[in-house]
Formats: C-alpha cells, structure tokens, sequence
C-alpha cells in the first residue's frame, strides 16, 4: 500500500498556506504607495538571489503545489516575499522580446550583453524611425550615440531607486565617452542643429521602452494592492 499523509501533515500544510497568504494581503496592504508603486524597485527585487538557494526553493513553492520540507524556507517571511517575487517574475517573463530584454537589462541584478546589445538596438531603431533621415555617415554614428544615452538611462534608473545623476550631463562629457568607450568622434560644431535632437529623441525612446515594460509589472502590484 502506498503511504498516506496523515491528517495532521494535511492540516499543518493547509495552515501553512493560509498563513502565506494572510501575511502576503498584509505586506502588501501595509507597502507604502511609493514602494508599491515602483515597478523598478520590485523588478530588480523579484530576481534578486541569495547565494544560499533558499529563494530557489521558495519559488517553486510560490504559485502552485504543498509546502513540503519547509525547514529550508527561513520562516512566513520568506515566503510572502518570494511569493511577490514569482508573481512579478511570471508577468517578466511574458514580455514581449524587445521589453523582455530592455527592461532586464535595466533591473535585472544579473544583467548579460544580450539583454545589453538587444535593448541598444531597440532605443537605436526607435529614435532613427521616428526622426529625419541621416546621410550614411551619420547614421554610422547615429548607432553609438544610442548605446551612450542608454548608458546614461539606466544609470540613472538601474536597480529601481532611479534617483542617481546623469553620469554625462555635458556635451562635453558625452562626446569625451564615445571617444574613449567606442573610438567615434563627434564635432562640436554645430552640436545643437546636428545632434541635440536625435540625443532627445534616444531619451523618449528609452523611456516608452521603460514605461511599456514595466506597466504590466505596475498592473500586477496595483491589482495585488486592491485585493489585498
């Protein structure tokens, strides 16, 4: 015969579930508007790892199955914030793939030169589609020119605390980075008329990349908050 799981371990599994999720509701409720509202911030966190495995244990545990050999799981705690975590993660991972890649790259804690080289193209095409034409040597440029102000935007807004400053606010400083980091030379002369409007026009298209990838994760805790 095949062993059964006594009354007791059904009872202390069904309360273990109860418990996560009465605490999620409460975490959540509790969350101030500002943390709950910074999809940057949860993005990061959600695929944040310990080096213990702990969370990698959790997380098979979060959306489905039994609370079994819960002596690894360091308390409710860990549980209701992996339980966040996984829900965020499920809402990443059903991006699109230019939103996927842009906005690992920007919050992933564990960022790689694919995400890196995908989102760099996507700014690049956006900006270029949605300006003037450029004569060939231009465009050449043009490319690198994307790859610096997306420089520029994820450091200000990487990890989710999007408060640091503009690592290039001049265009001094700016043209210095392509020169040092990619070997392109830009001329100052005329910058204003040649280059400040495609460099603007890099920026918004970072920022409707970042916006329309992190409004799913923004749904998500908004409608986590209301169930709550």
């Amino acid at each position: 015969m095949k062993p059964t799981q006594g009354r007791d371990g059904r009872d202390a599994s069904s309360s273990l579930r109860r418990q996560v999720a009465a605490q999620v509701a409460i975490q959540i409720s509790e969350v101030s508007p500002m943390r709950l509202s910074s999809a940057r911030e949860e993005w990061h966190k959600a695929f944040y790892r310990p080096g213990d495995g702990t969370n990698r244990h959790c997380e098979s545990l979060a959306l489905v199955g039994q609370f079994q050999d819960t002596e690894r799981v360091r308390g409710v705690a860990g549980l209701v914030n992996e339980t966040i975590a996984a829900h965020v993660r499920n809402v990443v991972d059903r991006l699109p793939a230019d939103l996927f890649a842009f906005g690992n790259h920007m919050y992933h804690p564990e960022n790689n030169d694919l995400w890196r080289e995908a989102a760099e193209e996507f700014v690049f095409q956006l900006a270029y589609q949605r300006g003037a034409r450029m004569y060939a040597k231009k465009f050449a440029k043009a490319e690198f020119v994307a790859k610096a102000v997306l420089y520029r935007y994820r450091r200000q807004h990487q990890g989710g605390q999007s408060a640091a400053p503009d690592p290039l606010p001049t265009p001094e400083r700016f043209r210095d980075f392509l020169d040092y980091t990619y070997g392109v030379e830009l001329d100052s002369r005329n910058w204003a008329s040649e280059w400040d409007g495609f460099v603007q026009a890099c920026f918004d298209a970072c920022n409707d990349l970042d916006q329309m990838a992190l409004a799913p994760v923004g749904r998500l805790l908004r409608d986590m908050k209301f169930a709550a």
